[in-house]
């Protein structure tokens, strides 16, 4: 006859051996993008599949103008580049790589988003053979100040 400690014991084990299967169940679970790009961009087109091959429904729109969706979403016009996403309430501005964009929606860091401002050679979407020029993701604040969040290609 199992006591009722006994019945408790079994349901946590039950339910720790359970929880690494719903950890990647939802890790698993794709993340939603929205990207506003202008329609004859061939590059912002790169990007978006650079964030399929890296686990992300995309959802697009074409717009003449991406300025408004980057001022709606809180990324100043500084940072501006070619295409504007918006994923968990945060805006993305530019060839942000995908990792990074799964960090900060895991984080979830006080911030508007992030921003690759430019058209950086060798960032995602801008890939131009062997060529890597350096770059920074920048975290952007509400109050439009913004810190490095990851650095790629730079010299040691």
């Amino acid at each position: 006859m199992k006591t009722r400690r006994d019945a408790l014991r079994t349901l946590g084990a039950g339910a720790l051996m359970l929880s690494p299967l719903v950890a990647t169940a939802q890790s698993a679970k794709p993340l939603a993008i929205v990207v506003y790009k202008t329609p004859t961009c061939g590059c912002c087109g790169d990007w978006v599949k650079h964030l399929q091959d890296n686990g992300f429904t995309v959802t697009t729109h074409d717009v003449e103008d991406t300025g408004p969706y980057r001022q709606k979403y809180g990324i100043p016009e500084r940072f501006g580049s070619c295409h504007t996403g918006v994923i968990a309430g945060y805006g993305i501005e530019g060839h942000v790589p995908a990792a990074d964009i799964k960090k900060l929606v895991a984080t979830k860091p006080k911030a508007t988003g992030l921003a690759v401002p430019g058209m950086p050679v060798g960032s995602p979407g801008m890939e131009m053979g062997p060529r890597k020029d350096p770059f920074d993701v920048l975290l952007v604040k509400a109050d439009g100040a913004a810190s490095v969040f990851s650095s790629y290609n730079k010299k040691a």
